[in-house]
Order: structure tokens, then C-alpha cells, then sequence
């Protein structure tokens, strides 16, 4: 990025502090290149005293100060937000959006801007360890996609994709996600504890079982499936563990909750 481009982030929420964290942090951008709005004093308050960047109540004031503004509210506040800022950017100035359910359209139609770039970050971004699947409108020309890659590359991997449906799946899929895995590693824990462990070891066994085979996952050349058959011996522990967690419905519950997820980013289009 450019030492001259500045970022205004309509939301100081988690997302946003994420975002705004690791930009300073690996030198993409300095703490005058950035400011944040939010109608909230106690959030601008902490987002000065730990990132001492620019802060206001106004988003208007905010939008005018960005080359890209990161817009970063809950959905429910989309509308509010939309009556303050529309008609107020400037043709050159870019559109970030990650506002779960937000399509490109309803965001032209919201901010009267054509240069737009609608995403679907999670919230491991808050350790660098993120995924954002983002897709630009036809007006983002390279240059701001360069920008925007930086941008979101500084909270983890990002993906751009051609067709808007991608995004709706990415919300259900990578958006969505870090609550199944918590939930997987919620009950694996108490399975645990259920066994005999003490809550402190369950949870280290646990964090680390899950850690060593997503790395494993990472670095092996083989298909998942190889990998878990790996492990399963036939009429052993493994082999019986599975059974229970087949017959119990775990590939569909998870494929049905998937499934809800995608659908209910759709009825947020609406």
C-alpha cells in the first residue's frame, strides 16, 4: 500500500479492531492513515488509547477521510448507516463491506457508490489467522484491488472470487465456521471431562489433538479421508468412535447447519 492511503472503518466493533491491529502492527498502515467511527464514545475511547488512531462520531466525517472505508456494523444497522453516508463518496474512493448479508447491489443502492468490494472475513482475523472471501464490483480497477488485497491480507488469507454466490457461501461456510469448530471443541472437552480428565487437561488435549491434525491436514499430500482412515483400525477404538458419531447423524446435523446458515444469508439480501 501506499504511504498516502488512508482507511476510515465505519464500526469499531471486533472486526474492526482486528482489522485496524494488524494493519499498524505490520507497518500497512500508520496511525494517522487510519480513523474510526462509531456512535459509541466508550469504543473510540479504547480504539484511541490502544491504537492512538483518528476517532469521530460522525460517519460522513469518516467517510471523507478514507481512500478505502471499511464498513463494518452489525447488519441491523446497515440502514442508519446508509442514511448518513449516501451520496457523500467520493467516485475514486473504494467501498469495503463486511456486512454479513449485504450484496453488492443493496450497497449501491445504500451508498449511491459504484466502486464497491463486498467480503466475508471470520473472526480468527483477530490473530492474523483469518480467512476473507471477497469479490469486487466491475468499476474496482486493478490498483484497488491491490489496495484491497493488502488489506485484507493483513488479517490472514484472502480469496477473491468472480460470482457474488461465493460470498453467501464463504458467510456460511469460513463466516460461520469458527462457531462449529468451538462448538466441536466444546463437547469434545466435556466428553473429556466425562471420562475423567480435569477441565485444564481436557482443554490442552483437546486444543492440541485439534491443532496437530489441522497442521498434519495442512502439510500431508493426502486426501482427508486417508488421513482419518489412518488412524482407524478395523473393530478398534477409532473405528468405534465414528460408528457412534455416524449413527448419531454428525456428517448431516453438520451439513444441515451449513445448509440453514447459507440460507438465512440469503434472507438477509432481502
Amino acid at each position: 500500500m501506499s504511504d498516502r492511503t488512508k482507511i476510515s472503518f465505519i464500526g469499531g466493533g471486533v472486526m474492526a479492531n482486528a482489522f485496524v491491529e494488524s494493519l499498524l502492527a505490520k507497518g500497512i498502515a500508520s496511525e494517522d492513515d487510519v480513523m474510526v467511527s462509531s456512535r459509541s464514545w466508550a469504543t473510540l475511547e479504547v480504539m484511541r488509547e490502544r491504537h492512538h488512531v483518528h476517532t469521530t462520531l460522525s460517519n460522513c466525517e469518516a467517510v471523507q477521510f478514507g481512500d478505502i472505508v471499511l464498513l463494518a456494523v452489525k447488519p441491523q444497522n446497515l440502514e442508519r448507516v446508509f442514511a448518513d453516508i449516501k451520496g457523500a463518496m467520493r467516485p475514486e474512493q473504494v467501498l469495503l463491506s463486511i456486512v454479513a448479508g449485504a450484496g453488492i447491489e443493496k450497497l449501491r443502492e445504500g451508498t449511491g457508490h459504484d466502486r464497491i468490494v463486498r467480503c466475508m472475513p471470520n473472526t480468527p482475523a483477530q490473530v492474523g489467522a483469518g480467512v476473507s472471501v471477497w469479490m469486487a464490483s466491475s468499476q474496482v480497477v486493478q490498483e484497488d484491488r491491490t489496495l484491497v488485497r493488502s488489506v485484507l491480507g493483513a488479517v490472514g488469507l484472502e480469496i477473491e472470487v468472480d460470482e457474488e454466490r461465493y460470498v453467501d457461501m464463504a458467510t456460511a461456510v469460513s463466516g460461520t465456521g469458527p462457531a462449529y469448530v468451538f462448538l466441536f471443541i466444546e463437547a469434545f472437552m466435556d466428553a473429556a471431562v466425562h471420562l475423567g480428565f480435569q477441565r485444564d487437561m481436557a482443554l490442552e488435549l483437546v486444543l492440541q489433538t485439534m491443532e496437530g491434525s489441522l497442521k498434519l491436514a495442512r502439510s500431508s499430500q493426502k486426501h482427508v479421508a486417508e488421513l482419518k482412515n489412518s488412524v482407524t483400525s478395523p473393530g478398534g477404538t477409532t473405528a468405534e468412535a465414528l460408528y457412534e458419531l455416524e449413527k448419531g447423524g454428525f456428517r448431516t446435523a453438520l451439513s444441515k447447519a451449513v445448509w440453514a446458515a447459507y440460507q438465512r444469508t440469503l434472507t438477509l439480501k432481502d
